[in-house]
């Protein structure tokens, strides 16, 4: 377009900025996923938090020493670690992972989580994607999902759930009449030492905080379903094809940690299986196929609420757009076509350009995506969940040929 018109527009822009200069100084409360609850509240208490989520090898060592290490204690001084019949604690690749990789990484995602999604709920207030006039409705949004996420009865639902579904699913899924270290024939629950702390407490604190992060990416889709449901500025010529909401699906880059911990303990659950019952890994390649779509449309699914706005956005945008270019186009057309005697010279006149500028800003309209989200997005999510099962391809192939197999498959 003419410089004069980008002139004229930037100091629109400006003066819009200056009359609700204070509206935006009634910014939203400071949202985090992560600084709440009654769990945030007891680790502060204990010295093993702080106020924006310092002290993160506290926590994780804490996190180790109250599920990993009795064990390691117990087998050592009661069970023995080498007892002949028994299946050795150190043998064990499920639990080690579970506590000593999947924990420690649920627990440090906070750190990526907190940092990551605050600038996010920011920028719909300083992008103006929530209008001035709608702010109270976003400071609404906000406040709600801060209430869910500091909610006592939430978390001792939590707590509920662990100690009733957590054991039905982890008696479902344990074979038992053989030794093991942590249960001996003779029924279900005849258990070791170790075993009772493995039951009661080393599963349950895992289980809790996994179960907390289900929670707060509920609260994540609850939050964005009520932002949907304000009447969001969305511009068609954005430049991130995006309707200026792509900042929401770059957010969710925040949550790969969680991906890459459940990744983890899937891949030690079937290299149990594949070394100690000598099952085949091809065996499994559905499970891990399905595994990985299913949290990554955990992840993005959510976002999937935008698409008919966004729609809705670039129909607007074309017709709107197409009807602005066929005036445009008419009069350039009447002035430097049809007209005997043009006034100016063509070339060098600003009216190519701001036929350039405007054919343009349709191609951004026509290439917009209707969804908050690209494939390098989708991907990146996908390999946080993938990376951490690739160990398991060394049952399969040599590490010298995996590693040809893979530089082929890079370039």
């Amino acid at each position: 377009m003419p410089s004069a018109s980008v002139g004229h527009a930037s100091e629109s822009v400006r003066a819009d900025l200056d009359r609700s200069g204070s509206t935006l100084a009634q910014e939203p409360p400071d949202f985090s996923l992560v600084l709440g609850g009654p769990l945030f509240q007891l680790l502060r208490k204990a010295h093993l938090e702080g106020d924006a989520t310092e002290l993160l090898h506290r926590r994780i060592l804490a996190a180790i020493l109250l599920t990993w290490f009795p064990l390691l204690l117990f087998c050592a001084f009661h069970t023995g670690v080498g007892a002949a019949g028994r299946i050795s604690f150190f043998r064990d690749i499920e639990v080690h992972v579970r506590f000593l990789a999947g924990l420690p990484i649920l627990v440090a995602a906070e750190l990526l989580v907190h940092s990551r999604l605050r600038p996010v709920v920011r920028r719909f207030i300083e992008w103006r994607i929530v209008l001035p006039e709608d702010i109270p409705k976003f400071q609404k949004a906000v406040e709600s999902a801060i209430k869910i996420r500091n909610s006592v009865y939430a978390e001792l639902a939590l707590v509920a759930a662990v100690y009733t579904l957590g054991f039905w699913l982890w008696n479902s899924r344990v074979e038992f009449g053989r030794t093991t270290w942590f249960a001996l024939p003779g029924g279900r629950w005849n258990l070791t030492p170790a075993g009772y702390w493995y039951v009661f407490v080393s599963l349950p604190v895992f289980q809790f905080i996994l179960l907390r992060w289900y929670m707060r990416l509920f609260i994540w889709a609850r939050f964005l379903w009520q932002v949907n449901r304000i009447e969001l500025n969305l511009m068609p010529t954005h430049p991130d094809r995006c309707g200026g909401l792509s900042f929401v699906g770059k957010g969710s880059y925040a949550y790969s940690p969680i991906l890459f911990a459940q990744g983890a303990i899937l891949a030690a659950i079937l290299a149990d299986r594949v070394f100690y019952r000598s099952e085949a890994l091809q065996s499994f390649k559905f499970l891990i196929g399905g595994f990985v779509v299913f949290f990554v449309i955990v992840v993005l699914g959510p976002l999937l609420m935008f698409v008919p706005r966004l729609a809705r956005t670039k129909r607007t945008g074309l017709a709107d757009y197409g009807m602005f270019a066929q005036r445009y186009v008419e009069g350039f057309h009447q002035k430097w076509v049809r007209a005997p005697f043009p006034s100016a010279e063509l070339l060098g006149t600003g009216d190519i350009q701001s036929l350039a500028d405007l054919g343009n800003s349709y191609e951004n309209i026509r290439q917009m995506r209707v969804v908050p989200f690209g494939l390098q997005d989708a991907s990146r999510l996908a390999l946080a969940a993938a990376v951490p099962l690739s160990p398991l391809l060394l049952t399969i192939y040599p590490f010298d040929e995996l590693v040809v197999r893979i530089v082929k498959m890079l370039f």
